[in-house]
């Protein structure tokens, strides 16, 4: 259901991320659109109506799936593994239920970091087709780019793994590693809270 949840938002609010990709790309003194209305326009005109603000969606749902998982499957592997190797360093009694060890907050904060960043990795070559895919005729090349596909082997043939389907990552591990770090140990203290 959670699932579900997801994938039904991103489809309700992509557009609105197209059009901030589109806004954000822009060259100052080169404005291809005037405002958030007219890119709008612009794009429904120009782009084959509503279908052009889905542009790159199926990276993005297909690059949900391993994100979510692998996060949690990886932050749920460190934490048992932890505290079955070395419980009185790693770990505490629950503030619920003290015959239940938990990770020590900082070890959550670090397992959680830890996870963010090894889903991102896995994940984040979709998340490059995504915007290149959302920038669609704004690039030269837009028309060996009109699927996932093409732009992924367009990208991989022309910049390679390192300089292409992971550009920009470590910029991305700045932003993504703390945000996952502080939403695994919020997880972790909720389930306390309310005796999950």
């Amino acid at each position: 259901a959670g699932s579900m949840a997801g994938m039904t938002a991103v489809i309700c609010t992509y557009p609105l991320d197209m059009v901030r990709v589109r806004l954000a790309f822009q060259v100052k003194g080169e404005h291809t659109y005037t405002g958030i209305i007219h890119a709008f326009k612009m794009i429904y005109a120009k782009e084959g109506g509503f279908l052009g603000f889905y542009r790159g969606l199926m990276p993005t749902i297909l690059g949900m799936a391993p994100y979510a998982g692998v996060s949690f499957f990886t932050f749920g592997t460190l934490k048992s593994v932890g505290l079955s190797h070395a419980p009185t360093l790693l770990g505490r009694p629950s503030t619920d239920n003290p015959n239940v060890l938990v990770l020590k907050t900082h070890i959550n904060l670090l397992c959680g970091g830890v996870a963010g960043a090894i889903a991102q990795t896995i994940s984040y070559p979709f998340d490059v087709t995504r915007r290149r895919m959302q920038l669609g005729t704004v690039l030269p090349e837009f028309e060996k780019c009109l699927t996932m596909w093409e732009t992924m082997k367009y990208v991989y043939g022309h910049h390679g793994i390192r300089k292409g389907l992971y550009r920009g990552l470590s910029l991305n591990y700045i932003r993504c590693v703390p945000s996952q770090a502080v939403a695994f140990t919020t997880y972790e203290l909720m389930k306390q809270f309310f005796h999950l």
